[in-house]
């Protein structure tokens, strides 16, 4: 039997790339709020289905059947730039709800699964989780409380035999980095940034990783951009 891996953030970018990598070894559920999209991706790899859900408002129907899961990816995230004095407390919970509260919520909820299957949890960061900058107060605050989340889950989990995997690339070439882009009224330079598939080839590294092996963070930075 094919393990399993449920992606969040899978309709477009890295977690797109993600499921494209897995799709020859894992049968996949791809989690995404636009159907279409999920529905596209889906008819692109056979071994998909389409898990549609708004992250911010899971329930525990939401996962109701998932009695066994092999990996747990969450890739799904915003950012939101500006100034600490600018920033209104409505900015700071959406930024925590979705790139926090909601991935804590989720793995919560599919513990039972992951721990019957002895499973793994890979927690896509960001540069910004390492590092804060001026401007990324309130995405910054959610990545390291993201970090810190996924080094107690780790630690928790160990008995369980359930692994965890934090990783933090720099700056990608997606649209959400066209959008971070536009907030920071600066050039888009593709040629600068990551690939997709450079994240989702960290991805397999971790999850492919010997038996005796646990990779609890990786860190992949653009060969010719910036380091942030």
């Amino acid at each position: 039997m094919r393990p399993t891996a449920l992606i969040t953030g899978a309709s477009r970018g890295v977690g797109a790339a993600i499921a494209r990598a897995l799709a020859p070894t894992h049968d996949l559920v791809l989690g995404g709020r636009d159907r279409a999209t999920l529905d596209a991706i889906c008819a692109e790899l056979p071994a998909a289905r389409p898990w549609v859900v708004e992250l911010a408002e899971l329930t525990p129907a939401d996962v109701a059947g998932i009695d066994r899961l092999d990996l747990l990816v969450h890739s799904a995230g915003i950012a939101k730039l500006g100034r600490l004095a600018d920033a209104p407390a409505e900015m700071w919970r959406r930024t925590m709800e979705v790139n926090v509260i909601a991935v804590a919520e989720l793995t919560r909820l599919l513990l039972p699964a992951l721990r019957a299957a002895r499973g793994h949890v890979v927690l896509i960061n960001s540069g910004a989780g390492q590092r804060a900058n001026p401007n990324w107060g309130a995405y910054a605050a959610s990545k390291f409380a993201l970090r810190a989340y996924g080094d107690v889950l780790r630690e928790e989990e160990h008995a369980h035999g359930v692994r965890v995997t934090s990783i933090f690339p720099g700056r990608i070439d997606t649209d959400m980095q066209r959008d971070v882009r536009a907030q920071e009224q600066g050039p888009y330079e593709p040629g600068k940034y990551l690939d997709a598939e450079s994240v989702a080839r960290a991805v397999l590294a971790a999850v492919t990783a010997t038996p005796d092996a646990h990779v609890t963070e990786i860190t992949v930075r653009p060969a010719a951009g910036p380091t942030r």
